[in-house]
């Protein structure tokens, strides 16, 4: 199995968190629903590689956000893709939701109750992913 770092990212306004629906372009888990998320380079900072990944999937600048949380990475096994996920997970508050502009990754978006991400399909185990940050 074929190991790959991710990182994603949970942002979060007024108790909601932003829920991004990938597009059909996109490598893996096309049509699913996602928080920010990328590859981790080797040699990168997962922190760094965060603040990219917010900046190319939601136009959105170290200004516009505040790190709340950096959790602990979560296994995530696909046996179909023979791919082991490690999930660098992280919450950022939002302060200027409005400059919120999502780029070809993702088709729609939605601000959502957290325990709601259960009721999308999601790419695998966001859920359990959203848990790593959720307190704090």
């Amino acid at each position: 199995m074929v190991t790959n770092h991710v990182i994603t990212c949970f942002m979060e306004n007024q108790g909601k968190i932003l829920l991004l629906r990938r597009s059909s372009q996109v490598g893996s888990y096309p049509r699913k629903w996602a928080g920010i998320s990328g590859y981790l380079p080797e040699g990168r900072s997962a922190l760094s590689q965060a603040y990219l990944e917010i900046k190319e999937e939601a136009s959105l600048c170290s200004d516009d956000i505040v790190l709340i949380k950096e959790g602990q990475v979560l296994q995530v096994p696909d046996a179909d893709a023979g791919i082991m996920w490690l999930v660098h997970p992280f919450r950022f508050y939002v302060k200027h939701p409005g400059r919120l502009v999502i780029d070809w990754e993702h088709v729609e978006y939605q601000w959502i109750d957290p325990e709601d991400i259960k009721k999308y399909d999601c790419v695998p185990q966001l859920y359990e992913t959203w848990r790593r940050v959720a307190d704090g």
